[in-house]
């Protein structure tokens, strides 16, 4: 497996200082003593030069929290195997006792497949999260979960845990009227067995998807009208077979017919929100996504809120209406502004590389973003409760599609909690099932057993089990 780089467990600016101490002080070291200062000034300058020096020697021990956070979340990653925990937390240890980097667990939580804009297929971003060290991936595609399926089946080659998501388009309003619409991307994250409610989920996508061929073919007019014609086959082809085009494959198709030079001047000259080629798609309100995510079992976090013209009014809005989190985690670091408004509005700080795989030297690449490992945790506490609910009406409901669990041919006897599990786990529906999941259906179900004494007795038992999970 590859070796993640090690890293703090947040990027303040004491904490990164005190990373290259060593360094800095062997500069300090190898460094003549400077001339001594010709005026006032130059003394100023020599006193500030040595308080940083000093300020960069300083380090911190990480605290029992971080050590304890760490190894739960590689834990989590495992999928509930023991791993090397403890041979982890030592590491971890001995690593601050000396003022070396602390080891960090990779986790990104925002990247996209060719399933939607990206370059990658599910697969083959996988295998580069594995590259980099991830030990988390979130695949976040644009208004759909087509890929999840290929990426999970691509992890189970390596050590990386994957959470089902998707980034949903949203337009936000704002409600006095003052202001005109802004788009906005809100991130929702799954458990294992994905989203309750999965039917209402997907036709609100599907709905958004529709939309963008109808928002392409707009823009494509638009484009016709600045002297800039393109072919909608054409961006259709750029985009694959199945994937609803977007402005990325509009931009590709630019560059293809020698419009722009590159990406980054298709989207800064005529497809940013508002430019001359941009075009609205048919997207829902940014509430009623925050409140789907939440009634499907769903995290709820803001993408990219620096992006916004006013990110205050949508942020408290948003929480309103379930709001879980926001990103203010960048590759370039943590965006003091975001994570006040976080601490004011009490939403988790998180974020990722959004990472597309593009033709772009400048692109922050997939596992970028130094995550703190407490943050990751914190967003654990949130989710794993919420996700349990979903996980346990999804099991409800499969109850009912199970063969010989249902119907008037009989009932399959089960001896135990375990070998109810068993049954039910056997579902092709339920295959990405972790041992610590299964651990709590089997605790669920333990003192139920199923028998065919008469089909009465088997639906008792069956609406039992079910007011058990709801």
């Amino acid at each position: 497996m590859t070796t993640t780089t090690t890293r703090p467990a947040a990027p303040t600016t004491e904490e990164e200082e005190a990373v290259v101490a060593a360094a800095a002080a062997a500069a300090v070291d190898a460094t003549p003593a400077p001339a001594p200062p010709a005026d006032a000034d130059g003394r100023e300058k020599q006193k500030k030069a040595r308080a940083r020096r000093k300020k960069k020697k300083r380090r911190r021990t990480p605290s029992e929290e971080e050590v304890a956070a760490q190894r739960s979340v590689l834990r989590w990653a495992r999928r509930g195997e023991a791993g090397d925990d403890e041979e982890d937390a030592a590491d971890f240890a001995h690593l601050s006792r000396f003022g070396r980097r602390r080891p960090r667990v990779a986790v990104e939580l925002h990247a996209h497949s060719a399933r939607s804009d990206g370059s990658l297929s599910p697969a083959a971003l996988v295998q580069r999260a594995h590259r980099n060290g991830v030990k988390v991936l979130a695949l976040t595609d644009h208004d759909t979960m087509a890929g999840v399926s290929e990426a999970m089946e691509s992890a189970k080659e390596f050590s990386i845990r994957i959470i089902p998501a998707v980034e949903i388009s949203a337009v936000y309003s704002p409600g006095n009227g003052s202001g005109a619409e802004e788009p906005v991307h809100i991130l929702a994250y799954y458990g294992s067995w994905g989203p309750a409610k999965s039917q209402e989920l997907e036709k609100v996508l599907s709905s958004i998807r529709e939309g963008r061929y109808t928002r392409a073919k707009e823009m494509l007019l638009k484009l016709r009208n600045l002297n800039m014609p393109l072919k909608f086959e054409d961006v259709c082809n750029i985009a694959g077979h199945g994937v609803a085009p977007g402005r990325v494959h509009v931009a590709r198709a630019m560059v293809k017919a020698g419009y722009v030079d590159n990406l980054r001047q298709a989207f800064s000259r005529y497809l940013y929100d508002g430019g001359p080629a941009y075009s609205t798609g048919c997207e829902p309100a940014g509430e009623t996504v925050v409140q789907l995510i939440c009634r499907t079992g769903g995290i709820a976090v803001l993408a990219h809120p620096w992006a916004l013209k006013n990110p205050v009014p949508v942020i408290k809005d948003l929480k309103a209406a379930g709001l879980h989190g926001i990103e203010a985690y960048r590759s370039d670091g943590k965006l003091s502004g975001m994570s006040d408004l976080a601490d004011t509005y009490e939403l988790l700080k998180l974020g990722g590389s959004d990472y597309h795989g593009r033709d772009d030297k400048e692109e922050p690449d997939i596992g970028s973003v130094d995550l703190p490992v407490l943050a990751f945790f914190k967003f654990l506490e949130v989710a794993q409760p919420i996700w349990r609910s979903a996980m346990m009406e999804n099991f409800a409901n499969t109850i009912g599609r199970i063969p010989n669990l249902n119907g008037s041919k009989g009932c399959r006897r089960t001896s135990s909690g375990n070998d109810f599990c068993s049954v039910c786990l056997s579902s092709p529906e339920l295959e990405e099932t972790d041992d610590s999941e299964v651990e709590i259906l089997q605790m669920e179900f333990s003192d139920i057993i199923l028998s065919n004494r008469s089909c009465k007795t088997h639906i008792e038992q069956r609406a039992e089990i079910t007011s058990r999970l709801h």
